[in-house]
Order: structure tokens, then sequence, then C-alpha cells
């Protein structure tokens, strides 16, 4: 679920982008876009950070100040769709329907890779062959399985199995995502980008939207079974209601 190169910049008190902003997305628009041609014409491991720098234009103090490593330089926006999700996790932290929540942030995601789709089928050729790339790929996911397992398990701190649910899920929902994305990816992003990952995150939603929480009911010993159905029955339609 590692994000996609794209366009991002703050926007000022009066809802323009400062310049600082603009400098640094054109900045690191030319750093990504320097890095991409020469790992076509080089290959991946040929091709320095001083190589990189040179065909930006810019120096080499520059690159590191938005990428730590060359790998990042192909996961450019990692950092900010990580913190996209924590951001609409935590805003339904009172979501009736926590596994949809969970479902909902791993479409951000997708949506983040639609956006750019050309740039998506190159990073996923590249990594496909490096190594390094795999091994670089594998710790993004796992941040982003962190993520939701950390807001599952707020949300199932009161069931009885909350933990064991709470990783169960996120696993679920990482890997219906990336089972989408890496076929519309293989597909050279052909069609709709979101229709395998919505088909395998409704299977996930299938499966373990339903949290087991138990309805109880306070009757009198006496009274007659009709009324205690009917009381489970309402009980269970405002749940609904409120799922809603």
């Amino acid at each position: 679920m590692s994000e996609q190169h794209g366009k991002s910049t703050r926007q000022g008190s009066h809802g323009s982008d400062t310049a600082d902003d603009r400098e640094k997305v054109s900045i690191r628009d030319l750093l990504v876009a320097a890095a991409f041609e020469l790992f076509a014409e080089r290959g991946y491991d040929s091709t320095t950070i001083d190589d990189i720098v040179r065909r930006a234009g810019v120096g080499r103090r520059s690159f590191f100040r938005y990428f730590p490593t060359k790998e990042e330089v192909v996961f450019p926006d990692h950092e900010r769709a990580l913190a996209n999700m924590v951001d609409y996790l935590e805003e339904g932290a009172q979501d009736p329907d926590p596994v949809g929540r969970a479902c909902g942030a791993a479409r951000l995601v997708m949506r983040m890779y639609a956006e750019n789709a050309e740039f998506s089928v190159k990073r996923y050729a590249l990594t496909r062959k490096v190594a390094a790339l795999k091994a670089h790929e594998t710790s993004v996911v796992w941040r982003y399985e962190r993520a939701l397992a950390a807001y599952l398990q707020r949300r199932f701190a009161t069931l009885p199995d909350g933990d064991a649910r709470a990783y169960t899920v996120a696993a679920s929902v990482v890997a219906a995502h990336n089972h989408g994305l890496r076929s519309w990816l293989r597909s050279g992003a052909r069609g709709d980008a979101s229709a395998g990952v919505d088909q395998a995150l409704d299977l996930v939603h299938r499966t373990w939207g339903d949290t087991g929480e138990t309805l109880i009911v306070v009757a009198r010993s006496n009274t007659p079974m009709w009324q205690i159905v009917q009381q489970l029955e309402n009980a269970q339609t405002s749940r609904t209601l409120q799922g809603n």
C-alpha cells in the first residue's frame, strides 16, 4: 500500500500555496523525474544519487532534503499517504463500522495510485526487478498495516478477541488492497482502478464486519416471549440504523 508520486502542497493562511511550498514541490518533482529517466536508461543499481542531482540540475544537498535514501525517491509521497490514512482513521474514532472505516482508508491509498497511473505502472515494473525496492516496499506496507491495526485495536478493545481480530482484519485489508491494486498495475492500469480493490475489500467487510457484539435485553421473568423478541428486534433495528 505504498503511495504514488503526486503533487503535495500545504495551504497558506489565505488558502494559497506559499513560494517555499511551490519550490519544494518543483524540486521534488525534478528529482523524481530525473531519477526515473536514469533508471530507465541505466538501470536502478547503476544510477547514483550524484547522477540524479546532475540530471535534475540541483545540488546534492537538495536530494537529501527530500529523500534520505535512493530507495525513497521511488516512493516519494509515502509519508503524506500514511499521514492521510492516519488522519482518516482518527476522524472515524466513533464510526459504528470500524471495519468499513479501515476499508475506506485502503481506498484512499488506491485513489492516490490512480491519480498518477503512468507513474504507478513504471514504479511497479521497477520494484518487481530490484530486490532493494521490494524490501523497501515491504517496510512501507508494514507501516500501513500497523496503522490499521492500531486503530482497530482501539475499536475492538472491549471484545475478548480484540487484539487478534484487529491484527487479522488489518492484514486482510492490506492483502485485499494489494491484490486489487497489483492486478490493475499488471494490466498496465487499464480500466477502473478501484474495481478490483473494491471487490476484494467488500469481501473483507462481509467477513469481518460483524464484531460479534451481544444484544442484552432486561425483562421480568413473567414477560411474554413475544415482547422479548420484539425488544430484541427493536434493539437490532436501532443498531443497524446507527450503522447507516
